[in-house]
């Protein structure tokens, strides 16, 4: 057997000879010019530790904080450091990493403590300290009945529920200074590679900002999205009061068989949501003379079906809804912009027909009959709808788009007249009291699942345009979020079960010869942490039907 292998490193662009054994970190070090440091590495399209050692030839991609796995990296390595901070400062208090702001900061809690300035100085300062020690984090694989043990001693109760629930034989462990952790991803070698963090008192908590993937070298503490952490706060609020805030107790509820039960009250606080709002829109008609309604909301967060569901409500209160779909204004595939990597931009405002779409609303003010086009995503073309549509006095119109709360969508339609939504799903369960599941992850098995269904893209066809979309949602949509009147939340505490068995199948074709690879298997794993909740019971009026198909709306 030969002592040495052939590594293809891509980040040198050649291929380069090293000794059987040796691990990625000592390959890093072979690379001089590299702006930042490296987090982890993709091998043979898998993501593993620096730590992690050759013993094959293998085709090798190390990645630093600009690429999504290796701001996950980064994140998670802050959140152990963190956790080792608030343990040694207040060792009876649970914390809690409660959801995302900005992509850049996380909102944090510490049980039965409200933060304060000096409480920020003192968690900062100690963070500092672990991550100037450079302490190694340990990663093991060990029986579960030992790590359960360990999560045990030190009043992990979520961390044991999750173990509980989905038994394994072992377990991976990760260890910092002694504090045990669990992760559903790779982490950084040791704490020295979080080089820059800031901690600011936010509400009740603290926010736990990060450089951002897209400006690496910023840290930013600015948040100013009131409105988005009312929705988390009144959702989180919900499922604590629910006895479901983490997949552990979602878990034990299935297996007690009482899936059904939750299904009904998730979909009974969506009704009453939608009836809310309802009641909002009606007011400002009355109040401002409201007649269009616009529901913005990034790639699968629910928009179609939140808009059918809010007409109903809306028709209860005597008003007569007219839908209009932007993706029906998709100017034809070949039109489309592209972006900085030569892909198409659906996300830019220039992929809408705007001139047809602004001559519509006109005609339709001013009480014309108008054909609606209708995009095939199939084709990649325009057709047109059958039935015409005309607005009488007590008519209103909804328009749902991603672009919805963009003035630019509708610069001749006076505020007063625009009644504006924002729609996402706002993942309120978590993986744990530390691990949040990130909506986008949510958002993502939401859209393989009806890209595969309705629109004919595998999933790997999905995957590869994921980032992209991403791209250009904090281009073109999150920045116009908090312009909205009202927001809604369009996350089903129980909806990740459901997708499961429809997700799995779909991401089990992607070959481990693409890059995408690594997030078919990130995802597969993460899926595996939930136990299936059959759709028997999901109404047909349901948000998640919109998705995994039976749903009574056409779309």
């Amino acid at each position: 057997m030969s002592d040495t292998i052939q590594v293809l490193c891509e980040n040198l662009g050649r291929r380069i000879e090293v000794a059987a054994g040796t691990s990625l970190a000592e390959i890093a070090r072979r690379i001089d010019d590299r702006p930042r440091p490296f987090l982890a590495a993709l091998v043979d399209n898998r993501i593993r530790e620096l730590g992690y050692r050759l013993y094959a030839p293998a085709t090798v991609r190390l990645v630093d904080i600009t690429s999504f796995a290796g701001i996950r990296v980064l994140q998670r390595t802050a959140w152990f450091v963190l956790q080792k901070a608030c343990r040694a400062l207040w060792p009876d208090r649970k914390l809690r990493i409660r959801h995302s702001m900005s992509h850049h900061c996380f909102y944090c809690e510490l049980e039965g403590l409200e933060f304060t300035a000096a409480e920020a100085a003192r968690v900062e300062e100690r963070m500092q300290a672990i991550v100037d020690a450079d302490l190694p984090i340990e990663h093991t694989r060990e029986l579960t009945a030992t790590v359960r043990e360990r999560y045990a001693r030190e009043g992990f109760d979520d961390k044991v529920a999750l173990l509980d629930t989905r038994p394994r034989l072992y377990s991976q462990l990760y260890t910092l200074d002694g504090l045990p952790g669990y992760f559903y991803g790779a982490l950084a070698p040791s704490t020295g590679a979080l080089d820059r963090f800031r901690i600011a008192p936010y509400y009740n908590g603290f926010l736990l900002a990060l450089p951002q993937r897209t400006a690496p070298g910023e840290l930013r503490c600015d948040v100013h999205q009131e409105k988005m952490f009312d929705i988390f706060r009144e959702y989180q609020s919900w499922v604590g009061i629910m006895g479901v805030p983490t997949v552990g107790a979602v878990n034990a509820r299935v297996l007690a068989g009482d899936a059904g039960s939750m299904i009904k009250l998730a979909e009974a606080f969506h009704e009453r949501k939608f009836a809310q709002v309802a009641d909002a829109v009606v007011a400002a008609n009355r109040e401002r003379g409201v007649r269009m309604v616009l529901i913005s909301g990034p790639s699968s967060s629910g928009k179609t079906t939140s808009a059918k569901r809010l007409s109903i409500q809306l028709g209860v209160l005597g008003l007569h809804p007219v839908m209009i779909s932007l993706d029906d204004y998709f100017v034809d595939r070949e039109k489309t912009p592209r972006d900085e990597n030569g892909e198409y931009d659906y996300e830019a405002l220039e992929a809408i027909d705007l001139e047809l779409f602004n001559d519509h609303l006109a005609r339709l003010t001013r009480g014309e009959s108008v054909e609606i086009p209708r995009y095939d995503f199939l084709t990649g073309r325009r057709a047109w709808h059958e039935a015409p549509l005309r607005l009488d006095e007590r008519s209103i119109l909804i328009v749902e788009g991603i672009h919805g709360l963009n003035p630019r969508l509708t610069p001749s339609i006076p505020d007063a007249q625009k009644f504006h939504i924002y729609v996402s799903c706002f993942t309120s369960v978590a993986m744990d009291n530390l691990s949040r599941i990130a909506t986008t992850d949510n958002r993502l098995l939401r859209r393989l699942t009806r890209d595969y269904r309705q629109r004919g893209s595998d999933a790997l066809a999905t995957l590869s345009r994921w980032e992209s979309v991403r791209r250009g949602e904090e281009r073109h949509i999150f920045p116009y979020q908090e312009n909205a009147d009202v927001m809604l939340n369009s996350s089903l505490f129980y909806e990740i079960s459901v997708l499961r068995p429809f997700a799995e199948k779909i991401l089990r074709e992607v070959p481990d010869t693409v890059p995408e690879y690594d997030e078919a298997r990130r995802m597969l794993k993460f899926l595996d942490n939930f136990i299936p909740i059959a759709p028997d019971e999901i109404p047909p009026t349901s948000i998640l039907r919109e998705f995994i198909g039976g749903s009574s709306f056409t779309y």
